[in-house]
């Protein structure tokens, strides 16, 4: 099925899973976004849908998927756990709706890439969700780094620690997730890697569990070396009370820190320079991740345009942490 541009008056979303994050940050994200309106919602548990139906004032919810692809939506935020993104992705390219699919994109890079075919076989947009990269003091960062502000980037530092203890959440379920933390919060870390310092010829590391023992780890780190730079280091966890998760960015001729993007809501952000021959500079801003995501994925389904973070950035990303999986443990 092919699309044509989309010259509705608003961009008529539906969202596939109604867990705690698209209750809590995406609805009220995507409200605040004026070209688009929330028309259906999806969920294997009807009660679930209907509750939240209930809650946004929506009176279009289905426990039925084919009957919500058919109901009047323009695209599919599909916000389900791990194992149901490659057949919902796919069913939604079939029915000709441009996609923003939660991460990690699939449980493997083979269903990834699956769902990458679908989706350019059915001449539809899709997008991941990967939120870190739209932040505006990320945004500044890269164009510093891009007017060779700070010389060639010699190391990336970035760190995503959170307090995760095991419980029933499908994320603690292999079969369900494909992993713990690396899939969770690591899929963030290397997609911002790859935005800040291009692609990533190699990766190296550990996988493990350090503090909670369960199916799935809740540790990782590794080393990566840039194809056109120098290299990176990441760690990432669910198991830290405290942490700075801060980005440190170093060239040859400057640096860059930024505090308080990642695993931050609701408070400024604040990005420093360092730069040859000049004082130090610091500035501070507040930004809703999601909403700056929401507005640039918005322009591209109703343009018919391709989005600035793709599917095969997904697959990519997978491809990436299976590597490092692989080499790990």
């Amino acid at each position: 099925m092919s699309i044509k541009t989309i010259t509705y008056k608003k961009l008529k979303w539906g969202i596939a899973g109604c867990g705690r994050f698209a209750e809590t940050t995406f609805i009220p994200s995507l409200n605040v976004v004026h070209k688009s309106k929330l028309n259906a919602l999806f969920s294997n548990n009807k009660s679930r849908a209907k509750s939240l139906a209930e809650k946004f004032g929506l009176p279009n919810y289905y426990n039925n998927y084919d009957e919500f692809l058919n109901s009047d939506i323009d695209c599919v935020y599909v916000s389900s756990a791990n194992h149901h993104h490659h057949a919902q992705v796919i069913k939604a390219a079939e029915a000709g709706k441009h996609i923003l699919c939660e991460k990690p994109l699939a449980l493997n890079s083979a269903q990834a890439l699956e769902m990458v075919k679908a989706c350019e076989k059915n001449k539809v947009q899709f997008a991941v969700n990967y939120v870190h990269r739209f932040h505006p003091l990320v945004v500044k960062a890269k164009e510093i780094i891009n007017g060779q502000m700070i010389g060639k980037l010699v190391t990336i530092n970035l760190s995503f620690n959170v307090d995760f203890p095991p419980d029933n959440n499908f994320r603690f379920i292999k079969s369900q997730s494909g992993g713990g933390a690396l899939r969770d919060v690591g899929t963030h870390i290397i997609d911002l890697m790859r935005f800040i310092g291009g692609e990533i010829e190699n990766i190296q590391g550990v996988v493990d569990n350090v503090i909670y023992k369960s199916e799935v780890d809740d540790f990782a780190a590794a080393i990566v070396k840039f194809k056109d730079a120098g290299y990176g280091y990441l760690n990432v966890s669910f198991n830290n009370k405290r942490a700075f998760n801060r980005i440190e960015i170093l060239g040859h001729k400057g640096a860059i820190s930024i505090e308080k993007v990642i695993a931050a809501r609701q408070v400024p952000a604040k990005l420093t320079i360092l730069l040859e021959g000049e004082a130090k500079k610091a500035f501070r801003k507040r930004g809703n991740k999601q909403v700056y995501l929401l507005r640039s994925v918005q322009e591209s389904f109703l343009k018919n345009e391709v989005p600035l973070i793709t599917g095969r950035d997904g697959y990519i990303n997978m491809k990436l942490m299976e590597e490092l999986e692989n080499n790990g443990k």
